[in-house]
């Protein structure tokens, strides 16, 4: 046996003060560590009894909450295999999948804690047969074959279509259990919110929703309970003027300030007297007057007027006194992106100029008003002759991070309807696809010879990790339940039974299809890709090289 060589007595390839971990021991299962470690952070926020972490981030910004995705977005996470992990889940949460229009993106929904807890517990996996003496190359051939086999047997464990887009009672099976994951006990309110507002909108051909055209606004006060609805767009301000109504509105949007122009350079003016000091203050005042009254009788172009303007940016009290004067409802929107929405739903095209606007560059909307919801008075633009083409949901409740929560498992709801509208396949939910998976894998391993059945075995029961955690967050005998999903799936091919976190039995397992328990096909789908890309990147690391810039 040859003596193996110190390292020092290598040749010097790198400046002083590199770091330099290869083999197995240092590399592979330091990196599986770092990643087991992330997956235990927010695999006890899984599922609707999961518990919520408190993140504090860079900005001193408070984050209570059970969303993995905002969990790890606001974790600085350093780890170079862990960040892998990071940008895995991400994609999840925006995925565009082949086959669709380049310019619609499918979320689909709420799986980025799968995809990390599913992670964590092959790359667990990965480090006993690593231990037991196979050779990385070995694991992710195995984990290869048993991602595929994974994929096909998924597709044959459908159990339920939404077959009409548009109706509640089918979007209802998707979306509930998508919302009861982050907000249980609300999640009959917030689902009937969701897919109101998401009906209010849907087009006419559905594959064209678009997720953009829901929006939430958050009004402290009162409870969950006094949430509703609106059908147009809702902004949780008053107008800036007297004016607080107007129907039939012509309206312009403007992005630049509705004030007197500043010059780029300072200068001095000398004034000698006071009708001097009249003249030049005269002279902006006119100048502001002629602006609007150009904006509003829109001399260039006949029955032009406008009589609502919105502006992305300040409003000068000058502009203010010559807008209320002649009637014209000012509405301030200092966000980009709500003013490209209003822009769609009023059909108007934003000004970068404080000018008349043409024909086509103005909106038109039914009615613009201020109305008042729990004490906050908020501005609604509502179209009523036509479908809205935006829907907002106004929620309420005591407190900001309350309304936090609320506002992410909405978002989650709007893009599981995205998500069925493209693929209304559905399985079942509370972790009895797992388990069947489960079952079926291992079933497979034991067929296929040579030394890839270890890690098709190892992939099966790694999916045992989500139904252990549902038992364990409900606070169930895990090994019980477990033992008997196990036996409820061997003398049945259905793949319907799952984790009941309600029961007062000693049963504890439900059928999920007879409960209404659905988890998109989709989702699942693209879960188990990204988590085994992500595992097997990380196992083909086999030397990592951090160099320290001086």
């Amino acid at each position: 046996m040859a003596l193996r060589v110190p390292k020092s007595s290598y040749p010097q390839l790198f400046k002083d003060g590199y770091k330099n971990l290869q083999g197995v021991d240092e590399a592979v299962l330091k990196n599986i560590q770092a990643i087991h470690e992330l997956s235990e952070i927010v695999r006890t926020s899984f599922g609707p009894n999961g518990r919520n972490k408190m993140v504090i981030n860079h900005l001193e910004k408070l984050f209570v909450t059970n969303d993995a995705a905002t969990i790890i977005r606001e974790l600085e996470v350093v780890h170079p295999a862990a960040k892998l992990l990071v940008m895995a889940s991400q994609q999840q949460e925006q995925e565009l999948e082949s086959g669709y229009p380049l310019d619609t993106t499918l979320r689909v929904g709420d799986a980025t804690n799968f995809v990390i807890v599913f992670a964590g517990e092959l790359l667990q996996k990965a480090e006993y047969l690593l231990r037991m003496g196979l050779h990385p190359s070995e694991i992710v051939q195995g984990y290869e074959l048993a991602r595929d086999k994974a994929l096909e047997i998924l597709e044959d464990l459908c159990v339920e279509t939404v077959k009409d887009q548009k109706s509640k009672t089918e979007l209802l099976k998707a979306v509930k259990t998508a919302i009861a994951s982050k907000q249980y006990g609300n999640e009959d309110l917030l689902t009937d919110l969701v897919i109101d507002a998401a009906l209010s909108i849907m087009p006419k051909n559905p594959a064209n929703f678009n997720v953009d055209n829901i929006r939430v606004v958050k009004i402290m006060g009162s409870s969950i309970y006094e949430s509703k609805v609106v059908n147009g767009m809702v902004f949780g301000r008053e107008p800036e003027g007297v004016v607080h109504k107007a129907y039939k509105a012509k309206i312009g949007i403007f992005t630049c300030s509705l004030d007197i122009a500043q010059t780029e350079t300072k200068g001095t003016v000398l004034i000698h007297n006071a009708q001097e000091m009249l003249n030049f203050t005269k002279g902006e005042e006119q100048q502001m007057e002629k602006a609007i009254l150009n904006i509003y009788y829109n001399y260039n172009f006949a029955d032009a007027g406008i009589n609502v303007v919105v502006t992305g940016s300040g409003v000068g009290e000058l502009a203010l006194h010559y807008l209320n004067r002649l009637n014209i409802m000012v509405v301030k929107v200092l966000s980009k992106f709500d003013l490209r929405r209003l822009c769609r739903v009023v059909g108007a095209s934003v000004l970068a100029r404080l000018g008349p606007p043409t024909p086509e560059e103005m909106g038109f909307c039914d009615i613009v008003e201020t109305v008042e919801i729990g004490g906050d008075r908020v501005t609604v633009f509502r179209q009523e002759n036509e479908i809205s083409k935006t829907a907002t949901i106004v929620i309420r409740g005591a407190t900001q991070n309350f309304l936090d929560d609320a506002e992410r498992a909405i978002d989650d709801g709007v893009n599981v309807v995205k998500a069925v509208i493209r693929d209304g396949r559905l399985v079942a939910g509370a972790g009895a696809t797992e388990m069947e998976l489960l079952k079926r894998l291992l079933s497979f391993g034991e067929k296929t010879p040579g030394i890839n059945q270890h890690s098709i075995k190892s992939f099966a029961e790694a999916f045992e990790v989500f139904p252990r955690t549902l038992a364990e967050n409900a606070g169930l005998d895990a090994t019980q339940v477990l033992s008997k999903l196990y036996a409820a799936h061997h003398q049945d091919d259905s793949g319907l039974i799952g984790v009941d976190i309600e029961s007062d039995t000693e049963n504890n397992t439900l059928d999920a299809f007879k409960a209404g328990i659905f988890d998109c096909l989709v989702a699942k789908s693209w879960a188990i890709k990204f988590t085994t890309d992500a595992a097997l990147t990380v196992l083909r690391v086999d030397q990592g090289i951090d160099i320290y810039t001086q």
